[in-house]
């Protein structure tokens, strides 16, 4: 556990009265997520699901969001829980409103099915973005947002 002073310090990370702003919102965020969970995937895909925002964000915004959200974890938890599904739907949501056509997937590990284990990750064009593995040939998909058009 780290201890306060530890978390305080981590602040210093942080680049300005605008970065620590947009850093408030996504340590809010993050710490609803478990929360937002509890709603049925349809239901929480209408929620946090919208348009890309106008424009390509920089790589420099992205990287910056990538940075924020274990820092995030860092700062906030137990509030903010470590995990796949709090860094997903966060990521997701900061990246789509930045302009980033990505997309949020779900998946099982169909090996083992008596102790199933998921995960959920971000994609960019069909491929895994900020995973240090490729989590496809492990997880088979079964849900993503946005959800596809009827």
């Amino acid at each position: 556990m780290s201890t306060l002073r530890s978390r305080l310090h981590a602040l210093r990370e942080l680049r300005g009265v605008r970065e620590l702003a947009l850093f408030a919102y996504l340590t809010v965020f993050a710490a609803l997520v478990p929360l937002m969970l509890r709603l049925p995937l349809p239901r929480l895909a209408a929620l946090i699901t919208r348009s890309p925002g106008d424009g390509t964000p920089s790589p420099e915004r992205v990287q910056r969001l990538r940075e924020l959200m274990p820092l995030a974890i860092r700062f906030a938890y137990p509030l903010v829980r470590p995990g796949c599904l709090t860094r997903g739907v966060t990521l997701f949501w900061f990246l789509r409103r930045a302009g980033l056509d990505v997309e949020l997937r779900f998946g099982l590990d169909p090996l083992d099915l008596e102790h199933p284990d998921g995960h959920c990750w971000i994609a960019l064009r069909d491929e895994p973005l900020f995973e240090q593995d490729d989590p496809r040939p492990r997880f088979s998909e079964l849900y993503r947002f946005p959800l596809a058009a009827a």
